[in-house]
């Protein structure tokens, strides 16, 4: 049973700094990666859903095309609720398993009869813990999990996938830079005037 605990507790730390990284817990890492100097070009994507590789790939087209435009990319983090949910889901599934394994029954220190699936876990802990293991975490990858891909130049939004439903297509986003691109130009051939 302890080799059941330490290996859970083990895989929960392993699973929470995995989120931390890739979901913008607090610390987060950010996926900053950055080319000479010029335009910002901005990418906050949520970090469960697997648009670090998309992210990759059109920062690789993009620095080949524009190679003097910067671009970051960082984890869009879900609404404070969502995040508190997920940190407290992930206490309380430890302390849920915890319990199981030392058997003592939270239910009586409230003067309530313990229900039938608290029993069933205390005779088959392994599939009690497991269970609160794995149903805890698909709440806390959920409540993390924003689907987000948002695009900004100089922090003008250029694309957003929340709004729009999908990611943009690497002819769309070239397209948009270009367009961007040519009216920043033509932006600062204007002369300005004082009066």
């Amino acid at each position: 049973m302890r080799l059941l605990l330490l290996l859970l507790v083990a895989a929960s730390a392993v699973v929470r700094s995995e989120a931390s990284t890739n979901l913008g817990g607090v610390p987060s890492k950010r996926l900053k990666m950055q080319y000479a100097t010029g335009p910002l070009l901005k990418f906050q994507i949520c970090g469960m859903s697997g648009y670090r590789r998309v992210f990759e790939e059109y920062m690789r087209v993009i620095s080949q095309r524009y190679p003097d435009i910067r671009i970051e990319g960082e984890n869009y983090l879900p609404q404070p609720i969502y995040r508190h949910i997920a940190s407290f889901l992930s206490i309380f599934k430890l302390v849920l398993i915890g319990l199981i394994i030392v058997g003592k029954d939270p239910f009586a220190f409230f003067g309530m009869q313990a229900p039938s699936i608290w029993q069933w876990g205390q005779e088959n802990k392994v599939y009690a813990c497991m269970m609160v293991f794995f149903l805890s975490n698909m709440i806390e990858n959920q409540c993390m999990s924003t689907g987000a891909f948002e695009i900004t130049l100089n922090d003008v939004p250029v694309w957003s996938k929340l709004e729009s439903g999908h990611l943009p297509s690497m002819q769309q986003l070239v397209q948009i830079l270009d367009n961007e691109m040519k009216l920043n130009v033509h932006m600062d051939s204007i002369p300005h005037h004082r009066s």
